[in-house]
């Protein structure tokens, strides 16, 4: 009888174990897989228009703004911009209630930093920045300045002229994926 107990014992012991390993195994993936949902820092869009700068970190709602020039739902900083401008994040339905964690934001500030694999836009004084790093971008916005850069004289919607940002590993080549990477966001394919 104290032998048979003691199997139950060893069984129930290992069969905990492993209950309590699958567990763990799920709340880790559970885990990397929210954080990774919630940076959305692979993407950020900044548009400065009439002593406003507009900041997306999301696509739909930039192209929404886009179409319609103004956003459903955003967080308004009044004179809060590096000029004195005010500053609008365009938000999504999902981080309409959240009062932090919102990636354009927290980027914006300088708090997250853009992923490795990035896109971004910027529209100033008539003209489209477009950059494929979190640091072309951060580095163009302290100086206003990109002194690597390829430019196409009006081809942006709207006659625009578009600026591909480079840096001294890709200054020598032609942006090509990066220039299908704006055209098919402005559906210009």
């Amino acid at each position: 009888m104290a032998n048979h107990i003691s199997r139950l014992l060893t069984v129930a012991a290992i069969g905990t174990g492993l209950v309590l390993s699958g567990c763990a195994a799920n709340s880790t993936t559970d885990t990397m897989s929210a954080t990774a949902m919630q940076l959305n820092n692979d993407d950020f869009y900044e548009v400065h228009h009439e002593g406003r700068i507009y900041i997306f970190d999301d696509a739909k709602t930039y192209k929404s703004y886009l179409d319609v020039g103004e956003t459903a739902f955003r967080k308004v900083y009044i004179g809060e911009g590096p000029k004195g401008e005010t500053l609008v994040f365009g938000l999504t339905k999902a981080d309409k209630k959240k009062s932090s964690g919102i990636a354009s934001i927290d980027m914006y500030h300088g708090k997250m930093a853009g992923a490795e694999k990035f896109y971004g836009e910027m529209m100033v004084e008539g003209r489209i920045y477009v950059f494929s790093t979190w640091k072309d971008l951060t580095a163009f916005k302290q100086v206003g300045e990109a002194p690597y850069r390829f430019t196409d004289i009006g081809a942006g919607p709207e006659g625009k002229t578009v600026v591909y940002v480079l840096n001294k590993a890709n200054k020598k080549k032609r942006p090509d994926s990066l220039i299908s990477q704006f055209k098919n966001m402005h559906n210009m394919m």
